[in-house]
């Protein structure tokens, strides 16, 4: 029986998310990137999905308790790095509701951050379910890809093509194993992402559809947005491609400790009932909160600062996954 990945709008049973715990990744401040993803955690569990912040070690398991809400399911199982959209299993479902995980390779972003318990987590979470798990033999990250939930995707050139993941296979063969594996029919294939993007190019940073056919797609608002031309190349590709896009005004130029940081609107996390979009003390971010609204009418689109948690490289979309529901 086929399984296809569903869209992220579609009902979720559940939604694990990372707790940061690693000082090494948060030097300077490990203590508000808690808080965020406390607060990210318990903002989902207020909406009434199953939430459940995943914590590195003893200690960490407790922080959680103390600073998300007793709706939060805490459990504790080490890991490396907090980005579970990229090293937990991806939830399929085939026709007739049925539900499997898949769990791809993973190779710490093309060799550049190996961290210990990353590289089976993924088969450790499955675990925790009932449902049965895949393994499929390609390098690969869930923030890499983002599907309408007919069967297009969309990728970066950057990240699936890169021959630090999977030097061996072209894209017809990467479409192949993902075509098994997730339900892909159809893919669009954007350029680069965002500068200075550790994970080569994760789409879920630059481009991320809002409903079938059409992709939202930041826009700058402002000369200096360091990413003018990658959103203008990603826009032009897909139209060329025929789907529709939505713009989101970008978060523009934003600098941390003297370095221009990736950081994005569009790696909101979309759950049952809510929309929770990134928020970085910048211009644009009420504006981004307008422009998700109108394509989530009864979802809350719900605000919340991440400016901490960028600072260990991504955002709520990339430290968490969701479970589909049966359907």
């Amino acid at each position: 029986m086929t399984h296809r990945f569903p869209a992220e709008w579609a009902s979720q049973e559940r939604l694990w998310i990372g707790f940061p715990g690693d000082p090494v990744e948060w030097p300077a401040a490990l203590p508000r990137a808690q808080e965020e993803a406390a607060g990210f955690a318990s903002a989902v569990a207020a909406q009434g999905e199953t939430t459940i912040l995943v914590a590195r070690t003893a200690a960490d398991t407790a922080l959680a308790r103390a600073l998300a809400t007793p709706e939060v399911d805490i459990i504790h199982m080490p890991f490396g790095d907090i980005w579970l959209r990229d090293t937990g299993p991806i939830g399929v479902v085939d026709a007739e509701g049925n539900r499997a995980l898949a769990d791809f390779d993973f190779n710490g972003w093309g060799g550049k951050f190996n961290m210990a318990g990353d590289q089976n987590i993924g088969a450790r979470l499955a675990a925790t379910t009932d449902l049965p798990c895949r393994h499929v033999p390609l390098i690969f990250e869930g923030g890499a890809i983002d599907t309408d939930g007919t069967g297009l995707f969309v990728t970066t050139e950057q990240c699936l093509l890169n021959p630090n993941r999977n030097p061996t296979l072209g894209r017809a063969q990467i479409e192949a194993l993902l075509s098994g594996a997730l339900g892909l029919n159809n893919m669009l294939w954007l350029g680069d992402g965002l500068e200075h993007d550790h994970t080569d190019g994760h789409v879920d940073n630059l481009a991320r559809f809002v409903s079938p056919g059409i992709l939202a797609v930041p826009k700058a608002t402002t000369d200096d947005d360091p990413n003018a031309a990658i959103f203008a190349d990603a826009e032009a590709r897909a139209r060329a491609f025929g789907v529709e896009i939505a713009h989101i005004p970008s978060v523009g130029r934003y600098v941390i400790d003297g370095e221009i940081a990736p950081a994005s609107y569009m790696n909101f996390t979309i759950t049952n009932h809510a929309v929770i979009v990134p928020q970085y003390g910048a211009p644009n971010d009420a504006a981004a909160l307008e422009a998700l609204r109108p394509f989530f009418p009864n979802r809350a689109i719900v605000g919340l600062p991440a400016d901490a948690i960028l600072r260990g490289g991504g955002s709520f979309h990339c430290m968490s996954m969701h479970l589909p529901a049966a359907a």
